[in-house]
């Protein structure tokens, strides 16, 4: 007759290598994140730091028929009510994401004419973009040019619902998935809009 004590150990044993496996797995998933966040950091100083040499000597190109790369920082976001301070990548796409907010190819530029719409992972880089409200102010710098902005609206849509506008004016959407604190896949939208600060 086996002895019922050894089964329990034996299937905690299981239970807990099989615990630590997935713990392994979520760590390696944020680890290679941060590296990715770092990397684009690093990657947006270079680039800064290039941006101000080249109008230093008055050759700063203009930013007509600019393409970036994916996963190219294109700009800093920093949101004080909400204490984000990113690096944004250009793309949406998973990789893009690791790394801090992704601009959406084909919008604007933040400070440009147009709607520039920056969207990250509601479990990552804007974990907290449920908690801004009207009024709270955020800054971008893209391109040497450095725009203060404020909230004017938020609204929630479904995730097949168009939720993305265009405009004449320099406009800043941020999106992430709804509800923030969901499990699993995330039925709906944030959309935070935000305009220049007078």
């Amino acid at each position: 007759m086996a002895d019922p004590r050894a089964a329990v150990r034996r299937v905690g044993a299981v239970l807990t290598l099989v615990g630590v496996l997935l713990l392994g797995y979520a760590g390696v998933g944020y680890a290679r994140g941060a590296l990715a966040r770092d990397r684009a950091r690093t990657a947006w100083d270079v680039a800064e730091a290039r941006r101000a040499v080249a109008a230093a000597s008055a050759l700063a190109p203009t930013g007509a028929g600019r393409v970036e790369a994916v996963g190219a920082p294109v700009a800093r976001l920093v949101v004080p009510a909400i204490g984000l301070d990113e690096i944004v990548v250009e793309g949406v796409g998973e990789r893009s994401l690791r790394a801090g907010p992704g601009h959406l190819p084909g919008s604007a530029l933040p400070g440009e004419p147009g709607n520039a719409v920056l969207s990250a992972h509601r479990d990552r880089h804007f974990h907290r973009l449920d908690r801004l409200a009207v009024g709270d102010s955020a800054v971008t710098t893209a391109a040497g040019q450095t725009v203060t902005w404020r909230v004017v609206g938020r609204r929630v849509v479904g995730r097949e619902s168009p939720a993305l506008f265009t405009s004449d004016e320099p406009r800043l959407t941020l999106t992430t998935c709804w509800p923030v604190g969901y499990l699993g896949p995330a039925p709906d939208r944030l959309i935070v809009m935000l305009e220049r600060a007078e």
